[in-house]
């Protein structure tokens, strides 16, 4: 499953992975073996050198492309919310980082139903600013973690209060 609560408190959110490592080693073989059967009928003429770097060439640029999807999709947000805090890490492809903290009592959860680059994109705002969570998840993920997300956010909201989870006189 793309997003988890790994305990009441915490969430952990990335791609779909739709080809394992063991599917893409397979993907390359077949493509390998399907690229040298209409090779050997060429084996002993000269033709073959002429064929063989453009097979090899259309290898290599599927294991690129391939190998390339991986690391643009090795995204992982990790939400961790607590009375006095409510924290969103992302670790995006490439070593990309970016962090946002807000009071859980000023959260707001937006999905926005058809305002956005995906539908129901869900968002987190406070602290002046506004960060998206979960953009990568299916649509019925995304109408799935709303609520889920909001009463996790509410709960964590009653147990702070406006001052950070300092204690009430």
């Amino acid at each position: 499953m793309p997003y988890r609560w790994t305990t009441e408190t915490e969430l952990e959110l990335s791609p779909h992975r739709s080809l394992s490592p063991r599917g893409f080693a397979g993907v390359i073989l077949l493509f390998f073996t399907l690229v040298l059967v209409p090779i050997l009928a060429f084996l002993g003429t000269l033709a073959l050198w002429g064929l063989l770097p453009f097979a090899m060439l259309a290898l290599w640029g599927l294991w690129w492309g391939l190998r390339r999807s991986y690391a643009d999709g090795a995204i992982t947000e990790h939400l961790v919310l607590t009375p006095d805090s409510c924290r969103l890490t992302r670790h995006g492809p490439r070593g990309a980082h970016a962090e946002w903290a807000c009071n859980p009592y000023w959260v707001r959860v937006t999905s926005h139903e058809d305002a956005g680059p995906v539908k129901h994109y869900v968002t987190l705002s406070g602290n002046g600013r506004e960060v998206e969570i979960g953009a990568f998840l299916s649509e019925e993920e995304r109408k799935r973690l709303y609520p889920e997300l909001r009463a996790a956010i509410s709960e964590m909201r009653a147990a702070a209060g406006p001052d950070g989870g300092a204690p009430r006189l």
